[in-house]
């Protein structure tokens, strides 16, 4: 018992960091995995804007034929390194490469959805901010001190940290980030921006589990066996026992 107690005590701030962690306000990603249109432009932006660094190793491009995309569409606009369409997700970088590079290897990106969670990712990728000590010029209001650039900024453009005074635990003043002021407007709009960011966010959570909404439509069908299971077993377990006293 204090085995269970201890390790739950050890797991629990791990999985609050997971989610989100700490005070950061997180907005709702409200993404729909029956969205055929939104996963094929998640898929496009995830492509284009993260699989460059970031790889998904445990996923096949021809998976992706589950979306609504034949292999041939898969050939044409989502790989272009020359891969089979029935190889993995990987990237050519190595990683001591990376390593050198960024400071540290970038993560796989297969089950971040599931590890982070839709709306901690949905918040993460609209809350770069510049930030001139930081070596790519950027910071981050869900994850400071990041280690990576915002390689989105083209489209949503540039923003500032908008920041104020306040007391901390301590009783001595600190400065916290009050918002983020878009400085510079990038080729999406501040709503085609956020759609973007849904997309891509639905499609990874797709990453992470593709065969969820099966799974889910499943266990429907399993819940009602077992309720009427559980009915039928209670009146044969009442004849059973009828003559037992």
């Amino acid at each position: 018992m204090k085995t269970l107690i201890l390790a739950l005590v050890l797991f629990m701030p791990g999985a609050l960091l997971a989610a989100g962690g700490g005070d950061v306000h997180l907005d709702s990603a409200d993404i729909d995995l029956n969205d055929e249109a939104a996963l094929q432009r998640g898929a496009k932006y995830f492509v284009n804007y993260c699989l460059n660094c970031h790889s998904a190793s445990y996923m096949r491009y021809q998976k992706m034929t589950a979306l609504g995309l034949t292999e041939e569409q898969i050939e044409d606009n989502l790989m272009f390194a020359g891969d089979k369409v029935g190889g993995l997700m990987t990237i050519a970088m190595k990683p001591g490469d990376a390593e050198k590079w960024f400071g540290a290897a970038p993560p796989d990106l297969t089950l971040t959805a599931r590890l982070r969670g839709e709306d901690w990712l949905y918040t993460y990728l609209r809350s770069f901010y510049a930030d001139p000590s930081r070596p790519f010029g950027v910071n981050n209001v869900v994850f400071p001190s990041v280690g990576m650039p915002h390689v989105l900024w083209e489209l949503q453009g540039v923003q500032h940290a908008v920041w104020e005074e306040t007391t901390g635990p301590d009783g001595e003043p600190h400065k916290a980030i009050k918002g983020l002021e878009l400085v510079e407007q990038g080729t999406m709009s501040a709503e085609e921006y956020d759609q973007a960011v849904r997309d891509m966010v639905t499609y990874l959570s797709w990453l992470g589990e593709p065969m969820q909404q099966e799974r889910k439509r499943l266990g429907i069908w399993v819940l009602l066996f077992l309720a009427v299971f559980t009915v039928i077993a209670y009146f044969l377990k009442k004849e059973y026992w009828k003559d037992v006293h």
